[in-house]
């Protein structure tokens, strides 16, 4: 079997197996089912070299459940942590964990068993992204935009914190759900932009991670508990952005802004998916986040070309978007706004507000966007100036290779 094919199913189905595995064998032994489980990989990736198995998922969580077996009997731990299943009705109710229902279940306590408030925010979701959806540490950095040995010191604080605090892996009730269903929603957000738009040098869209994120979603909105206005809103988003996956680069892999996309392209049922979330979603008289984003991204969709996109209402949902939330990105988003609108003095007001270190590994953006400004300001020297500290900080080919080209143009308008 390819190695592709093993990373897949790895993506799509070790946190599947890390959650039932814990629930059967509970949160203390996280740190050993989670090296079960990828020493199940390793040992698929030799075995089915010359032919996989009819099933794989159930080949790689019966070869999980064995695996953890082998270590504690090896602990010799096995009589005191869970009774013996491989006899009698032990066997049959260990079986019907592992059906679809029930390994759903187990993910949706593993989520909130990640959000716990017990652990700090930051390693919430650390921790989630690992667990839930097997995100390599690496990965984690990527889409928290933060260095790879904070990551892994989170994910130690909060197996520690697991530990010391013996929390329960259960999906909560009554008001606790709710305040951690917030940092549910955040993981699952941010699973989604890294895949819609990552920073790894060689790959810009992961349409597995969409898809897993998605996933995750739909999985809160058939839980009557947990299918919320912000989960329909969180999953509207998700839908109107993948409606145009397959639209942000052409046949020659080579980024398209969302000016050069083929708009015939987007894909018409996920955007009717995404309005019907949306109806669902403002059945409330609050907005969140997830709201205004699905709202900024429905107004792209609505127009057959570029030049008709409404930058006013744009303008507007960004706004609201920020007085709720603060970022530094929106300030640039705004200004890039205000240059598509020709009001240059708004944009530059948003521009001088902004420090570029504070977007990370994102601050290419700030570079490129002055450019922009500059660009249309006929400064081909500041262009310039800008548009090289952007592709001196981009990580990702496709991206440096668009802005290279961006170069060339603005070179070759300062000639004419």
């Amino acid at each position: 079997m390819e190695p592709k094919l093993i990373d897949h199913l790895f993506r799509y189905h070790s946190g599947k197996m890390v959650s039932v595995l814990t629930r059967i064998f509970g949160l203390k032994h996280l740190d050993i089912i989670e090296d079960a489980v990828q020493d199940t990989f390793i040992k698929a990736s030799i075995s089915w070299r010359n032919k996989p198995p009819d099933y794989p998922e159930a080949w790689l969580t019966q070869a999980a459940k064995n695996r953890v077996l082998d270590i504690f009997r090896k602990l010799k731990t096995e009589q005191k942590h869970f009774p013996n299943i491989n006899q009698g009705t032990d066997t049959i109710a260990i079986n019907e964990l592992f059906l679809d229902t029930e390994i759903e279940d187990a993910q949706l306590s593993m989520i909130f068993t990640a959000c716990h408030p017990k652990l700090d925010p930051k390693d919430r979701i650390s921790f989630a992204l690992k667990t839930v959806s097997g995100f390599s540490i690496k990965e984690i950095s990527s889409a928290l935009l933060t260095k790879e040995d904070t990551i892994k010191k989170r994910l130690l604080r909060a197996r520690k914190t697991i530990r010391q605090s013996q929390l329960k892996f259960q999906t909560p009730i009554g008001k606790e759900l709710s305040i951690r269903l917030e940092s549910v929603l955040d993981v699952l957000y941010l699973i989604f932009n890294e895949g819609f738009h990552s920073n790894q040098k060689e790959k810009l869209i992961h349409k597995e991670l969409c898809g897993e994120a998605i996933r995750l979603c739909q999985m809160l909105l058939k839980n009557k508990l947990t299918k919320t206005p912000e989960a329909y809103a969180l999953c509207a988003l998700m839908y109107f952005h993948s409606a145009r996956l397959d639209t942000k680069t052409n046949a020659e892999n080579m980024l398209l802004d969302l000016k050069t996309q083929d708009r015939s392209q987007w894909y018409v049922p996920l955007i009717k998916l995404g309005h019907a979330m949306m109806n669902k979603a403002v059945e409330t008289s609050e907005f969140s986040r997830y709201h205004y984003e699905a709202a900024i991204a429905s107004e792209h969709l609505k127009v057959s070309c570029f030049e008709d996109t409404n930058w006013d209402n744009i303008l507007h949902w960004y706004q609201c978007l920020n007085t709720l939330q603060p970022m530094p990105a929106h300030l640039l988003t705004m200004a890039v706004i205000c240059i598509q609108n020709k009001d240059y003095n708004k944009a530059k007001d948003y521009f001088d507000r902004l420090n570029p270190e504070n977007l990370a590994q994102r601050s290419y953006l700030y570079y490129a966007a002055k450019a922009d400004y500059f660009t249309v300001l006929n400064n081909a020297n500041e262009a310039i100036t800008y548009i090289d500290l952007a592709i001196n900080r981009v990580t990702n080919l496709q991206e440096k290779d668009y802005l290279l080209k961006k170069k060339s143009l603005i070179l070759s308008t300062s000639l004419d």
